[in-house]
């Protein structure tokens, strides 16, 4: 089973629910509600499941899923609508439903546990605890009935009620003693060591074990499925930088650009409404998991900026551009927020039932249909679309196999995908590249206008504060290095909405979520569901990104107190590093989590560390410095075994081991010679720096931290730009192109 579940079944019958709801009908997560209606006793994770459990003497089924999520609305129509299975579930165990996008934390637990004892993980995971919390049987998707590989859903729930009843005392003592393994085995800390590994040594590991698992022909580091994985892209540029004289550093470079490239022309990216899907099934990009998830658009919008920023190609800089356009019409609150995801599954037509991929997919003749005007100029008879059709693959028997279809919902259907250059599609024809660009771009205009009438796929609308982050980031960087104010915008919408709809000032605390209510309002669960880890650390680094990208010093001083909160929070005072979870929001979980791998997301210990890091370039705090220092040698060990893992954290080593300049631009915002200097730092890829915009006010936020600042000069009244390494500054400079070399010298 691969690891996540694809696409979601949005929608079930009315005549195969039950009309009472049960009580996560009160709950404000759209996974919960989905399973609102189902024959079982439900609870949310909460005290009032597990007193329960403990009065009634029952074990607890936990069952942990998200509601973009395909082979968990497989189970639920399957097990969580059958009656009988519904009775088993309430009258034998305390059922307990968990989105795992609200509760990382819960999530990770238990994924721990059946990533360790069984043959992987996925969703949906269901594990079956003790009144304590303990688990001690867990798994993924189940059939409801026996087959010949797998053993029935409903066979499970009887084996393990009878088990139970009669050795309970040994599943208790297997729970306890898998437990204390497991905490053993996920322990991170500094232990006896002083310092962290060596960055030379674990780059070029990290960068060995991902050149011998490339793809020469296609790009990206596995054979199927393949994810964006956009922490192994970064790595592959901030690799390239510090090597580009070398053999290595040039293959690094053209290993992450030639996957760039070959993901924006396969099926994962939507060709007619942008975007990205959440991966490819197979190896050339080209048939996709329909889902589309927040963190993808962020992340690769922040990839391809960068790509653009190495290579100077505009094919980079557009597929970015286009990522955000999609984000800002299918992905935005109306108040400046970004919702979750969107589904992979939809009715082909209204009223009849969702299929994946439906709402993305073409036959030939809905693009004759749609494109039957003629070519003027071509060397043979061709209507726009025929020219489409070629340029994307179409073929009249749809261009999907019958090994990724394997329920046959796609016969006869066609995702787009780039089969040929645009000079290629031109000679074929005899045509203007221009205008076959022209006659493309018009096309998928129609495509995408004829689309608007199918029936859309479900929208996650929950809004979470790790991913907003995010997107705040890849709004700022995006619109900072192609010199957009627009975007820039949008990512101070993004903060805003942040700080008023998801930061309780007070107690100076992160909300996880909050939910898109009636006619455009934001409604918070109750209790509120406070911050993780990653909550704090991706809102700081898009706070961070937002600084440079606005210079405005409100969002750096935010990012300051939010990240004192982080400390006091989550920070390991024994062992160094930082929590998954608050010690009190995680009370009664078996472990207590450090995240230690950089996947789909940078795991949020992977992005403190150079939060710290940016923090101590801006504010000189050695404390920072310092707590970066213990971080990395807390997960010295997880780098030396496996840095492919942490690719992000490998990044963060080379970071603090080289040293961090500090560009400083003396000058009026508003001016022009400050902006073209201020562009000029955003054209360049430095990963390791940080941009700061001296006034000349020393009461300022800025100079207050950095009181050196205070001592340099405008040269002539003119905007001055300085970079300084430990403690030392460069000549100033006041022309762009002298900054340029400075910088990249």
């Amino acid at each position: 089973m691969p690891v996540g579940g694809k696409g979601s079944r949005t929608s079930c019958s009315p005549s195969t629910l039950q009309k009472v709801p049960n009580r996560l009908i009160n709950e404000k997560s759209p996974y919960l509600l989905q399973h609102a209606y189902n024959p079982v006793d439900w609870y949310p994770w909460g005290q009032e499941a597990f007193d329960k459990a403990r009065k009634e003497n029952k074990p607890i089924f936990l069952s942990v899923g998200y509601s973009t999520c395909h082979w968990c609305h497989v189970m639920e129509e399957e097990s969580f609508q059958n009656e009988e299975i519904g009775r088993l579930l309430s009258e034998d165990f305390v059922s307990v439903k968990v989105d795992r996008e609200e509760r990382p934390d819960v999530d990770k637990v238990y994924m721990t546990f059946v990533q360790a004892t069984s043959s992987g993980g996925g969703w949906p995971m269901n594990v079956w605890l003790t009144p304590n919390l303990q688990p001690f049987v867990g798994g993924t998707y189940f059939p409801p009935e026996d087959g010949l590989t797998r053993v029935g859903f409903r066979t499970v729930l009887l084996r393990i009620r009878e088990q139970w009843k009669q050795n309970k005392n040994t599943l208790l003592e297997n729970s306890q003693r898998v437990t204390t393994a497991l905490l053993a085995r996920s322990e991170i800390s500094m232990g006896d060591r002083q310092v962290p590994p060596s960055a030379a040594t674990m780059n070029s590991r990290c960068f060995q074990q991902l050149d011998e698992g490339y793809d020469e022909e296609y790009g990206g580091f596995a054979e199927a499925p393949k994810f964006p994985t956009p922490v192994i892209l970064n790595f592959l540029f901030s690799y390239w930088l510090s090597h580009r004289l070398t053999q290595d550093g040039s293959r690094a470079q053209q290993m992450a650009l030639h996957t760039l490239k070959m993901m924006a022309n396969g099926g994962i990216r939507d060709h007619v409404g942008q975007g990205f899907h959440r991966y490819s099934t197979d190896r050339q990009w080209h048939i996709p998991h329909f889902e589309k998830m927040l963190y993808d658009q962020a992340q690769l919008a922040v990839a391809y900026s960068q790509a653009f920023q190495i290579s100077g190609d505009e094919f980079y800089s557009d597929v970015a551009k286009g990522i955000l356009q999609y984000v800002a019409r299918n992905l935005s609150h109306r108040s400046g927020g970004f919702y979750s995801a969107e589904d992979a599954d939809s009715p082909p037509e209204r009223g009849m039932r969702p299929k994946e991929g439906a709402f993305y997919v073409w036959t030939v003749k809905e693009v004759q249909q749609l494109l039957p005007d003629s070519v003027l100029g071509a060397t043979e008879p061709l209507t726009s679309g025929q020219l489409l059709m070629k340029h994307y693959g179409l073929t009249e028997a749809g261009n999907i196999s019958p090994s990724q279809d394997p329920k046959g919902e796609l016969q006869g259907q066609n995702v787009l995908t780039v089969r040929y250059s645009l000079e290629l599609t031109a000679a074929r024809f005899g045509l203007d590249v221009d205008a076959v660009r022209t006659l493309l771009n018009m096309g998928l205009e129609k495509l995408f206008q004829a689309r608007k009438h199918r029936p859309k796929p479900h929208l996650d609308s929950k809004m979470l504060a790790a991913w907003n982050g995010l997107m705040v980031s890849g709004y700022a960087v995006t619109g900072a290095i192609l010199g957009l104010e627009r975007l820039i915008t949008h990512a101070i919408n993004g903060a805003k909405f942040l700080k008023r709809h998801m930061f309780d000032v007070a107690s100076g605390r992160l909300m996880r979520t909050c939910y898109a209510g009636p006619g455009g309002t934001v409604e918070h669960s109750n209790p509120p569901c406070w911050g993780f880890l990653e909550d704090y650390a991706f809102v700081v680094r898009g706070l961070l990104d937002l600084y440079e990208a606005s210079q405005e010093s409100s969002w750096l001083e935010w990012a300051l107190r939010l990240q004192d909160t982080q400390d006091r929070l989550f920070w390991d005072s024994r062992g160094s590093g930082y929590f998954c979870s608050e010690a009190e929001l995680g009370a009664g979980l078996p472990l207590r989590l450090k995240d230690d791998q950089d996947g789909a997301e940078p795991s949020a210990n992977s992005v403190s560390a150079h939060n710290l890091l940016r923090l101590h370039g801006f504010t000189g705090h050695k404390d920072w410095m310092d707590k970066c220092v213990c971080l990395l040698t807390a997960f010295s060990e997880r780098m030396r075994r496996v840095p492919v893992a942490l690719p992000e954290m490998v990044r963060a080593l080379s970071a603090h081991q080289q040293t961090l300049k500090q560009i400083v631009i003396c000058g009026d915002p508003q001016a022009k010679d400050t902006k073209a200097l201020l562009q000029c730092v955003h054209s360049i890829y430095i990963p390791n720096k940080v941009l700061i915009l001296a006034n000349g006010d020393p009461s300022s936020f800025l100079s207050r931290q950095l009181p050196f600042l205070s001592t340099l000069r405008r040269l002539e009244d003119r905007a001055t730009a300085y970079v300084c390494e430990d403690q030392a500054c460069s000549i100033p400079v006041t022309e762009p192109c002298d900054l340029r070399k400075l910088l990249h010298p």
